[in-house]
């Protein structure tokens, strides 16, 4: 059985990958409409507020999805779910920096067994360092018995 503390010791709050990003306005709009955003300021690179909408941010994705010296837990991971928050406007053009690192790890028993749930958190910023954006990213995996 894996222990959850053990691995939340060793894991959580430590960066384990860093990706560079531009957003492309086409991109943006591209993702807003599809979406159902209407707002001008996510489908319209004219608006004076124009930047990218929170679904656009939690498509960005880092190239590792866990450290590489993560153990593997057996089982298939499964996506369990995104959420954004954005503590300021993210623009088209600019240089952004993701820096991701476990945020949490816990488990859950269902009826089919425990299930280990692993958030991964891309914090974005800008060339400041300003801190535009976090995105997490769950993945649940059923433990083999």
């Amino acid at each position: 059985m894996v222990d959850i503390e053990e691995l939340k010791e060793k894991f959580l709050n430590r960066d384990f990958d860093s990706k560079e990003f531009v957003l492309q306005p086409e991109r943006i709009v591209t993702v807003a409409k599809a979406t159902g955003e209407t707002r001008p300021e996510y489908t319209d690179p004219g608006h004076a507020d124009f930047q990218a909408p929170p679904a656009y941010l939690c498509s960005l994705a880092s190239g590792r999805h866990l450290p590489i010296d993560f153990p593997s837990l057996g089982g298939i991971p499964m996506d369990g779910g995104k959420a954004v928050a954005c503590h300021a406007p993210v623009r088209a053009g600019q240089p952004l920096t993701g820096r991701t690192h476990l945020h949490d790890i816990y488990d859950k028993k269902g009826r089919s067994g425990r299930m280990i749930l692993i958030v991964a958190r891309m914090e974005l910023y800008d060339a400041e360092e300003n801190h535009l954006a976090t995105a997490d990213s769950r993945m649940v995996i059923r433990e083999k018995n």
